[in-house]
């Protein structure tokens, strides 16, 4: 019996990288982050619209209710809520108007990760803006 040894390196077979399916947008980068940002953003103001509906029908029901539900809304933690609100609301627009250039143009399909980018850097903007002025007034008083 004769021992055969190979001599040289030993390789592993090669395995392929696992692919992202195509046709899809959504897959873990800029457009699903995008699509959970949309859709939380839009869930809460959703629910911000539902009890402002509320709050504001309480007028004809107790105009005393409605005066302490409104007075409880000029509290530095209501301020906040505000600023919140607005970042969601701004958020959920500029988004939107993506998602409108991604649906009815080829070029927003193409291009929809650059334009996540150019929404957040509008939002950015857009909330640098509105959050001294705001946040002036909700801990100053002016």
């Amino acid at each position: 019996m004769s021992s055969q040894v190979q001599s040289g390196p030993v390789t592993a077979p090669r395995i392929p990288s696992p692919k992202r399916p195509a046709g899809t947008l959504y897959r873990g980068r800029e457009g699903m982050w995008s699509w959970v940002l949309h859709r939380i953003t839009g869930t809460a103001i959703y629910f911000f619209l539902l009890v402002h509906i509320l709050d504001t029908a309480l007028v004809r029901i107790s105009p005393d209710a409605y005066d302490a539900v409104i007075n409880t809304y000029k509290t530095p933690i209501m301020g906040l809520g505000e600023a919140g609100l607005v970042a969601a609301i701004v958020f959920h627009a500029f988004n939107g108007l993506r998602i409108i250039l991604i649906d009815l143009t080829a070029w927003g399909a193409r291009h929809q990760r650059l334009m996540f980018w150019i929404v957040v850097g509008l939002w950015a903007v857009t909330m640098a803006g509105f959050l001294p002025r705001h946040l002036s007034v909700v801990f100053g008083g002016h």
